[in-house]
């Protein structure tokens, strides 16, 4: 394994309890300054610190102003109708897994369907909506989403740290069935931090996320049969992920309020993400556990890093529309630099969060170029997606997703090329199902591939497209949570049934194979868990 590796292990071991201990004493501030009846936190009667923070976590959203809300929760607390134990009572019997920042994921997580996790934080684009909606970008997550982070506060602002490392080992043909197969070590990667703070009306949302899978992967990323899009060296990868870039978004939001259950908000990025599809694969609950980006990543979420956004936007209630412009080319080989930014691209997108499981999205843009290897071909981009999540017995939880994506190139510029024109589909669904430590997933794709996007010569094909079905299977389980962070072990089995013409290459159902481990930070019980018990 690449020595490597370290960087983004050590990373996360030391951010993660740094932050969780942060966000203990933050979490028992806001239990005292809640407890009207209790003595001043402070011995006085002294303004605490935070209480401009305190005074707009007050001023949330009813849930009945914009969503249905029941009492569904996550655990079952007896047959005898007991009242649960709280945080607090849980630590005072010495209970392992109590905690105030990060859950370790035991069954004694709390959760509540649309209730905001106990940071202080809510939707950095609809002020007092669950920050739990909120997911790559300006998309949305359903408000039942999971959350795995570490949380605090310091000098006025709500902080927020989460990400994921996968050291893993993958075979992408294990059994040699083609001769397009590679194998080897690696460790897919991400962290994301964000601070946010009231200001005026409204409030102020920033995010940094970083990747190290430039160092870690190198330029040629990891193997992925029939993957496309970006490049190495000048030519187009194939059969292999792109890495990240080091810098995926640095962005700054700011959503003013228009009454109780309305805002007008603006996002700024360089790098960041347009309103143009769902939630990017690795912010999606229903995708956490496995390291594999999906074959579909560029008809559906590759915008997710773009060098220049400016969106802006309505939400209210249930409803949020957004427009952008940005720039249409993926990120160039220089991967820890900063792209010109050029805004020759722009999309839409309406998101309707009908309940607090449901997460649905539209969206369309046109995309100038996107590809370096492919000049004057422009693309326009329309995806739909569903996404849904919600609690289920023993402190779990249940994700899935169905995304849609739709690249229509129009004409070649070449008026002899006829392989790499009109429309290209992409279908995914997937789901995550974790019960306890034990976690299971799948994802199945089908996903058309020209043969240009496959390095092969269009000529020598009749076919204009290539229609690439894939299915994943694979299963996790937490063998440790140390100083915060959750450490799974898993692996995970992928099969394809490759199209009669792409036999000689790829075999006719080649099999992938890996394995590995998952660090990432503890789940995150939902603010207002006991109050529904």
């Amino acid at each position: 394994m690449r020595p490597l590796l370290v960087g983004p292990l050590l990373a996360l071991l030391v951010l993660v309890p740094t932050a969780t201990a942060q966000g203990h004493e933050g979490h028992t501030h806001s239990h005292a300054h809640r407890d009207t009846t209790a003595a001043p936190a402070h011995g006085h009667d002294a303004p605490h610190p935070h209480d401009g923070l305190r005074a707009a976590e007050s001023d949330r959203i009813p849930p009945e102003w914009f969503m249905d809300v029941g009492p569904t929760t996550s655990h079952d607390h007896g047959a005898h109708g007991e009242a649960p134990a709280t945080s607090h009572e849980h630590a005072a019997a010495g209970h392992p897994n109590a905690t105030h920042g990060a859950a370790t994921g035991s069954s004694h997580e709390h959760g509540t369907e649309g209730g905001a996790a106990s940071t202080g934080m809510s939707s950095a684009f609809l002020p007092g909506a669950p920050m739990t909606r909120d997911g790559s970008g300006t998309a949305w997550l359903p408000d039942a989403a999971p959350m795995e982070a570490a949380h605090g506060a310091a000098g006025g602002w709500h902080l927020m740290l989460h990400g994921a490392v996968f050291p893993r080992f993958t075979a992408s043909d294990a059994f040699g069935s083609g001769s397009r197969g590679a194998s080897g070590f690696g460790a897919p990667n991400w962290a994301m931090g964000m601070a946010q703070r009231p200001v005026g009306a409204g409030q102020l949302t920033a995010r940094a996320m970083v990747s190290l899978d430039p160092l870690i992967e190198g330029g040629d990323g990891y193997p992925l049969l029939f993957q496309t899009g970006e490049t190495f060296e000048g030519e187009a990868l194939v059969d292999r992920q792109h890495p990240h870039d080091f810098f995926s978004e640095l962005s700054v939001a700011y959503a003013h309020r228009l009454g109780r259950a309305a805002s007008a908000f603006a996002y700024l990025a360089y790098p960041g993400e347009p309103a143009l599809g769902p939630v990017a694969f690795m912010h999606r609950p229903s995708a956490r556990f496995s390291p594999d980006s999906p074959l579909g990543h560029h008809w559906q979420d590759a915008t997710h890093i773009v060098f220049g956004v400016v969106t802006l936007g309505l939400a209210t209630g249930p409803f949020k529309l957004d427009a952008s412009v940005f720039t249409g080319r993926e990120p160039n080989e220089e991967r820890y630099g900063f792209d010109r930014p050029r805004f020759d691209s722009y999309s839409a997108r309406l998101s309707v969060n009908p309940s607090p499981r449901w997460a649905l999205q539209v969206s369309r843009g046109f995309l100038r170029e996107p590809e370096a290897v492919e000049p004057g071909v422009d693309v326009w981009r329309t995806t739909a997606s569903a996404l849904y999540s919600a609690p289920v017995a023993r402190g779990g939880d249940f994700s899935a997703a169905l995304v849609w994506g739709l690249n229509d190139h129009g004409p070649s510029p070449d008026p002899g090329d006829h392989h790499h024109t009109g429309a290209q589909h992409a279908l995914l669904g997937e789901a995550a199902l974790r019960l306890g430590p034990q976690a299971v997933y799948s994802r199945a794709e089908f996903a058309q591939k020209s043969a240009a996007e496959l390095a092969l010569d269009p000529h020598a094909y009749e076919e204009e497209r290539f229609d690439v079905l894939s299915l994943t299977l694979g299963t996790a389980r937490e063998l440790a949570a140390l100083r915060g962070v959750s450490v799974m072990l898993g692996g995970q089995g992928s099969v394809y049934a490759v199209p009669e013409a792409l036999r000689s290459l790829y075999g006719e159902f080649p099999v992938s194979l890996q394995v590995f481990l998952r660090l990432a930070p503890g789940r995150m019980a939902h603010e207002g868990a006991h109050a529904h018990h």
